[in-house]
């Protein structure tokens, strides 16, 4: 019986060695192929997880007017900086991540989530620039230019081919540039920007309702009991279906660092918009008095920008032994976030 089993054995050994002998070649190609492939993968995992750099505003704007030949109008700087946010959106390391569907881009996490903060924040704007910036009244007419930019960038972020969600914000990039071409030139009346205090209250309270909802994912990653206040302050008010008055509200830990980061990405872009926002509506701001309440928004803004030294988003309790990436996040959102609400305050006063 013991001699079977060690024939059966040596038998299968010889069937390996004949099989591997064989064909090794192709084997030790495709082995070696695979290793070198997980390397680079590897390698370009790690580049491709860093982040933009801050840029800066105003000289970006000269740089395209110069280049265009024209000088910055009102709205210039605004919408150069828009374009520039979506560009690096669309071409900083590694390309655009969230429609990759092959290593190293599948198995990255944060920087699509960075992404999909970026582009919301591009998104809100550019919405705002087509039904307000650009128009004199509610029944004024539309911009040909960004009638075509607003649902080009709201389209699907995932889409991986047929068409890509990057060939489509190309072409609302081009609509952009299209409008910019024409506000630049003083022969073509029909494109405008109106740098209006009623204008920039209505597109900071789209800003604020995104860094109130991104404040309270990021506070809720510890867990915290939360009363129900959504009928609060009208006694008539009702709601679709009944909730809870006392909830707890947690986000859950796989999902820890993709708030972190769709928060960064918000706050990148907000930075970059609202320096833009203080060239071009400067006048407004002095008349309001308001200028150094941007300016504190901003700084807490670009506060969220340090480097993260830590290799993960920590998760500590809130006064225990290890840090809490998240809520020192969510401390900087909220104070912009109030810092927005007083501006608004500020910019409704005659």
């Amino acid at each position: 019986m013991k001699g079977q089993l060690q024939n059966k054995i040596l038998d299968m050994r010889e069937r390996l060695q004949d099989w591997w002998t064989d064909g090794g070649v192709v084997r030790s190609a495709v082995l070696l192929g695979l290793v070198v492939y997980l390397l680079v993968c590897i390698v370009l995992g790690f580049l491709w997880s860093s982040e933009p750099d801050m840029f800066p505003v105003r000289e970006r704007a000269m740089q395209r007017a110069e280049a265009m030949g024209v000088e910055p109008v009102v709205g210039f700087t605004t919408t150069a900086t828009l374009m520039e946010v979506t560009a690096a959106l669309l071409n900083k390391q590694g390309g655009y991540l969230s429609n990759d569907v092959f290593p190293p881009g599948l198995w990255l996490d944060n920087i699509p989530n960075w992404e999909y903060g970026v582009l919301i924040q591009v998104r809100d704007f550019t919405r705002a620039l087509r039904k307000d910036f650009s128009r004199s009244q509610s029944q004024s007419t539309e911009d040909k230019d960004l009638s075509v930019a607003e649902p080009q960038l709201h389209f699907d972020n995932n889409s991986w081919a047929v068409p890509s969600s990057e060939a489509e914000y190309e072409r609302g990039l081009k609509a952009l540039d299209n409008y910019l071409h024409r506000l630049a030139d003083p022969k073509e009346p029909t494109a405008q920007f109106y740098a209006r205090a009623d204008n920039l209250r209505q597109w900071l309270f789209d800003v604020e309702t995104r860094l109130g909802s991104l404040s309270q994912r990021l506070s809720a990653s510890v867990g915290k009991r939360r009363l129900n206040t959504d009928l609060a302050g009208d006694s008539a008010a009702s709601q679709s279906t009944p909730a809870d008055y006392d909830q707890e509200v947690k986000t859950p830990w796989t999902q820890l660092d993709d708030v972190f980061y769709e928060a960064r990405g918000t706050a990148w872009a907000l930075s970059h918009i609202l320096r833009a926002i203080e060239v071009d509506f400067r006048d407004v701001l002095d008349k309001k008095n308001a200028l150094v309440s941007l300016r504190q928004i901003i700084r807490e803004l670009e506060a969220t920008q340090e480097p993260l030294w830590a290799p993960m988003i920590l998760n500590g309790s809130g006064f225990g032994l290890f840090a809490n990436h998240s809520l020192v996040m969510a401390s900087y959102i909220s104070r912009a976030n109030a810092a927005i609400l007083d501006l608004r305050e500020l910019l409704s006063q005659g």
